[in-house]
């Protein structure tokens, strides 16, 4: 699916609001973290099987409620059908795949059985070099299957308008199905397929899907997803 780049803003007003949500990201780190572990202690250990959502903040669900993004959506479907799987949203709003690298053992901790990768965005608006994005996400797929070479991995795809140039925006798009087959990890194309650049399935900043939006993109993950649960 090709975007339709007049539906987003200026790449200035775009780098704004990522450095701005990342300032916060430490705190939200901590915030996240503490929550999660209150969690843990309070709920008694089951036979549950766990999916992590690690990403950035169309994982977090910025701009609307944590369970009316895509993860919490698969959490719903996935109790409707009797499945035993407990979905954690390890979202955090302007992480880069370096901050993703670097904060992945503490979310290691317990074995995911399913790991489904939504990174690199923010890299592609910042204008950071495609090979260490490209690099990054194979340190974090190469952690995961070292310490669980069971867990099964799912690696979302992304997009970028071609704010730093048509053959920027070409190579950052070519990088996940290349670090895919490489990885030997499912591939889901486009996490924001029949969502990214439609105006009514955006917020206001024509970045972040509204709830709406949500409902889309968690029927895309479901599809990659329905044969692993």
């Amino acid at each position: 699916m090709k975007l339709n780049f007049k539906a987003l803003y200026h790449f200035t007003f775009l780098l704004a609001l990522v450095i701005s949500a990342s300032s916060c990201a430490e705190k939200k780190t901590e915030t996240s973290q503490a929550q999660a572990s209150k969690e843990a202690e309070a709920t008694p250990e089951t036979d549950e099987k766990i999916i992590l959502f690690f990403g950035n903040s169309l994982t977090a669900g910025y701009g609307i409620e944590q369970d009316l993004a895509f993860p919490g959506l698969i959490q719903d479907r996935l109790d409707s059908l009797g499945k035993e799987y407990k979905v954690i949203n390890g979202g955090l709003s302007g992480e880069t795949t370096a901050g993703g690298v670097s904060r992945l053992d503490w979310f290691l901790e317990d074995k995911p059985d399913i790991f489904v990768l939504e990174l690199g965005g923010n890299d592609g608006l910042r204008g950071i070099a495609i090979s260490e994005t490209k690099k990054n996400l194979g340190i974090i797929i190469d952690k995961v299957q070292e310490k669980y070479p069971d867990t099964e991995i799912i690696l979302a795809g992304m997009q970028i308008p071609p704010n730093m140039g048509p053959e920027y925006s070409t190579r950052f798009a070519e990088i996940y199905p290349e670090v895919a087959q490489e990885q030997n990890v499912t591939l889901i194309p486009f996490l924001l397929e029949n969502v990214g650049g439609i105006n009514e399935l955006n917020l206001p900043d024509g970045i972040h899907p509204t709830e709406e939006g949500h409902k889309i993109v968690s029927e895309t993950v479901w599809t990659y997803l329905k044969e692993k649960v």
